[in-house]
């Protein structure tokens, strides 16, 4: 009789760590795929933008991610003396273009990215990095248009940002008062910017404004 019980007692043991068990496997499965669906979302987002860019032995990856008026812009150079390094950023709007050239003839590139926001407007701006010796990367500063009367009056959007021997040039369309946003009357105006060293950083300055007829 007490061999009988001692079985039962050793049976109804095994079964409870068996319970136990299970119950700990049902617990832990849902954080488990939780994480597996947090990390293929993150690697399934849109790109919509994708370039690569090389100048003077340094290569420049741009990426970016999203499809909302704030989006994910990453930055991967190789080629630097202290090794490669991502840069990683919000935008607001999408990324139009990129482009590399050696704006201050110091024989290290300089990047520039274009975005363009959502919206009629499409503001437009510019994203810029400066190569330091090889070295490392930093940004450009980049003034706001409103700091400037003449190059902002009648300003309203539409920019084209390009590349013109070693100058930034924006161009785009002057509104007049009463001026619609699909009919601009005022002409083109164009600006030209040159990189020059600050105190903190490299910095694009204002050159030249002109207005020209489309």
């Amino acid at each position: 009789m007490k061999s009988i019980k001692l079985l039962l007692l050793v049976l109804l043991t095994i079964y409870g760590c068996k319970s136990k068990l299970d119950n700990k496997n049902i617990e832990e499965n849902p954080i488990e795929d939780l994480s597996i669906e947090v990390e293929n979302n993150i690697s399934s987002e849109v790109v919509s933008f994708q370039k690569v860019l090389t100048l003077q032995n340094i290569t420049f990856e741009i990426v970016s991610k999203g499809e909302g008026s704030i989006r994910k812009l990453f930055i991967n150079t190789k080629g630097l003396i202290y090794n490669s390094q991502e840069l990683v950023m919000d935008i607001d709007g999408s990324v139009i273009d990129a482009e590399v050239e050696d704006l201050n003839i110091d024989g290290y590139p300089e990047l520039l990215i274009y975005t363009q926001s959502a919206g009629s407007g499409s503001y437009g701006n510019m994203i810029g990095f400066s190569v330091n010796n090889g070295k490392s990367m930093s940004q450009i500063a980049f003034p706001d248009l409103s700091n400037n009367e003449e190059a902002s009056t009648g300003y309203m959007g539409h920019d084209v940002f390009l590349i013109g021997e070693t100058n930034l040039i924006r161009k785009f369309p002057i509104y007049k008062e009463g001026d619609t946003n699909d009919n601009p009357t005022g002409g083109m105006r164009q600006i030209q910017y040159k990189l020059k060293d600050g105190e903190a950083s490299r910095i694009f300055v204002i050159n030249n404004v002109f207005e020209y007829n489309k």
